[in-house]
């Protein structure tokens, strides 16, 4: 069952490494989900609950578009789900219990792009407007989703987005070959048609104030993201060829759309061993880019210890199975170490200004007040030839930005915004998706936009003098 384009084909280009589904491996799959007896794909899996077992149920029998109905009833963006997340559904999925679970958001991408090959996939323009404005922060999967919710209502909305194009995670921080940005054009053009209008290149808090925004749209959604990166305050951290993963991948991306010419020296990894520390999916598609752009060598440490082939008795199903998990970079090619922290860098026997290596150390995970903590073990200390460094640590929180001040809204005392459970974080303010939720998944912002979309129609819209678009 082929999952992904051959390495030495793939390699060369920005392309999807995915293939689809032969009508075959297809047909199976969706017939083996019809054993299913009690799915728990759709509740304990699904961030969005799409109806996973009737959207199959209705592609097996040739029924696609009641498929594709069904699945844009729960989900605005199945095009990007069916692309970028982990497959919680699978997890749940019965199959795997005691085999290969159905390939549900493979299913999931055939339905939505079979949708969109016939044209089944139509702006739903509003049928009135209210009168009322909204102003979103912010147009990643949580800013576009709680956007499309709140325009399908009536009301006029605004999305402001300090980068130049639409998209923001989804554009600058995924690569190409995993999310093709003509994906994400496609869905912004149909929002633009839809009636919400973009501002790009507009920093909001700083290009326009708070009260700016305030005035001109009454009520304000920040979906402004988690992207106060995490650093690593250890010794040699500022030598040069040090940068964060983030900063290379929204270059690299930039590059490949045509919105940029060439990367910096400093973020062009050709001929240069690479060595990223962070084991998440920052990390596996900073691998991947670095293959497709020349690097000599790739060397991924992970902190965490290596994880079981299969489940843990501790990780029962229908719980998400923390296995190792290789990508289609992992598969590329580089090493993988785990249980390894780094310890200080070490800079070039030529160019004191610039990293050269690094030294790093196998950790042992030992019990702690705070839960557990890794401590290195005396005696592993390695020195890794290093010419670039890619900090791919993860996030831990929104960044600072005047504009939270000027609407009144507060700080935690860890650093996230203050707000209720529902989302509010000052009058007429409300907050979505990972500013308000922490660093988390596409398909999670998405539904906590839609969420915190729905509680601001609550509070300010009496459901019985709105409609829904036609579609």
């Amino acid at each position: 069952m082929g999952k992904y384009r051959s390495v030495s084909e793939r390699i060369g280009d920005f392309d999807s490494v995915e293939v689809r589904l032969s009508p075959e491996d297809l047909h199976a799959d969706l017939t083996r989900c019809q054993d299913c007896g009690i799915p728990f794909c759709h509740a304990s899996g699904c961030a969005l609950m799409n109806a996973i077992p009737e959207i199959n149920a209705q592609a097996l029998a040739g029924r696609w578009s009641m498929a594709l109905a069904t699945l844009l009833d729960a989900s605005p963006f199945p095009e990007f789900t069916a692309r970028v997340c982990p497959g919680l559904c699978e997890g749940s999925c019965v199959q795997g219990l005691y085999g290969e679970p159905v390939q549900c958001r493979q299913v999931e991408k055939e339905v939505i792009e079979r949708g969109f090959a016939k044209g089944l996939v139509q702006p739903r323009i509003p049928t009135r407007r209210l009168g009322m404005s909204v102003g979103v922060v912010g147009s990643g999967p949580a800013g576009l989703a709680a956007a499309w919710r709140l325009n399908q209502a009536g009301l006029n909305v605004t999305v402001y987005e300090r980068d130049a194009r639409p998209g923001g995670f989804l554009r600058y921080g995924i690569p190409d070959f995993k999310l093709e940005k003509e994906v994400v054009d496609r869905r912004v053009e149909m929002l633009a048609i839809e009636g919400i209008a973009f501002e790009c290149g507009v920093d909001a808090g700083v290009d326009l104030s708070g009260r700016l925004l305030k005035n001109r749209h009454g009520i304000i959604l920040l979906a402004c993201g988690a992207r106060r990166r995490r650093d690593l305050d250890i010794p040699g951290r500022g030598l040069a060829g040090i940068v964060f993963a983030t900063e290379y991948l929204s270059s690299v991306n930039r590059v490949v759309s045509g919105e940029t010419d060439s990367l910096p020296a400093a973020l062009d990894p050709r001929g240069k061993q690479v060595v990223v520390i962070g084991g998440g999916d920052t990390g596996s598609d900073c691998i991947g880019c670095s293959w497709r752009l020349g690097a000599r060598s790739v060397t991924q440490l992970e902190i965490l210890p290596e994880p079981p082939a299969v489940r843990a008795e501790s990780n029962p199903w229908p719980e998400w199975p923390r296995v190792r998990r290789d990508s289609s970079s992992h598969e590329e090619g580089g090493e993988r170490r785990w249980s390894t922290t780094t310890l200080e860098f070490l800079p070039d026997g030529k160019d004191h200004e610039r990293v050269g290596a690094l030294r790093a150390a196998k950790v042992e995970w030992v019990p702690g007040d705070a839960g557990p903590r890794p401590v290195a073990l005396p005696g592993t200390d390695v020195d890794m030839s290093a010419d670039m460094v890619l900090l791919a640590l993860g996030f831990t929180g929104p960044e600072d930005n005047p504009i939270l001040g000027s609407l009144g809204v507060s700080r935690t005392a860890n650093g996230g915004i203050a707000a209720d459970k529902e989302g509010r974080a000052a009058r007429n303010v409300y907050i979505a998706g990972d500013a308000r939720t922490g660093p988390g998944l596409v398909v999670r912002a998405i539904a906590d936009g839609l969420n915190s979309a729905g509680v601001l129609l609550g509070d300010h819209v009496n459901c019985r003098n709105y409609s829904l678009a036609e579609g």
